[in-house]
Formats: structure tokens, sequence, C-alpha cells
């Protein structure tokens, strides 16, 4: 019982990690491409470079927002999911306990039958 939690933790932090990842590199990949316009934009138009690229930014902070909105549910469901099996795996310990007690009678008691025979 033990191992499956802890496969469990392990499995939901190679999915954080996956999702970081995958946040981090869209977001550098987002950065590049505002780079390469605002290269574009001030290239054209060196009087506008300032108020085009606060637009710009505003307008892609935004994008980016929406785009990552669902991710954040997504990592809010994880989150409820790993609590809820952490609770319902703290319940099993006892009967895991019980189990273990009943594995050594039987063992002591197999080891008895077998001093008899």
């Amino acid at each position: 019982m033990v191992d499956a939690c802890g496969e469990l933790a392990d499995s939901l932090q190679n999915i954080f990690l996956s999702v970081s990842s995958m946040v981090k590199s869209e977001l550098q990949v987002k950065k590049n491409q505002i780079l390469n316009y605002l290269q574009i934009v001030s290239n054209f138009s060196p009087d506008l470079k300032c108020s085009k690229q606060v637009d710009i930014l505003e307008k892609m902070n935004l994008r980016i927002a929406l785009e990552y909105d669902d991710l954040g549910d997504v990592v809010v469901g994880l989150i409820v999911f790993a609590e809820q099996m952490i609770s319902k795996t703290g319940g099993l310990d006892e009967f895991v306990g019980q189990m273990d007690a009943i594995d050594k009678q039987l063992g002591f008691i197999l080891v008895l039958i077998l001093i008899l025979i």
C-alpha cells in the first residue's frame, strides 16, 4: 500500500513537471514571437515603438492568460484528486496492519502444524 502511495506521488510529480515544462516552453516561444514582432515594428516606425510595444504586450498577456486559464483548473483538479487518494489510502492503513497480523498468525499456525506432523 505504501508503494502505491509512493507511485502515485511520483506520477503526480511527473505530471506537474511535464505541465510546468510545457508552459515554460510555450511562454519562451511567445516571448520570442513578441521580440521578433517588436523588432519589425521598431524598424518601420520608431516613433510609435513605445505605445505599440505596450499594446502588443497587453494583448499577448491577455491571450496567454486565456490559454493557460484551463491549465490552472486542471492543476487544481489534480491537487484535489491527490488529496482524496491520500485520505483514502490513510483509511486503509488499519486494514493493512490487520492483514499483516493475520499473516503472522497464519505463519505461526503453519509452523505448529509442521511441527506436529
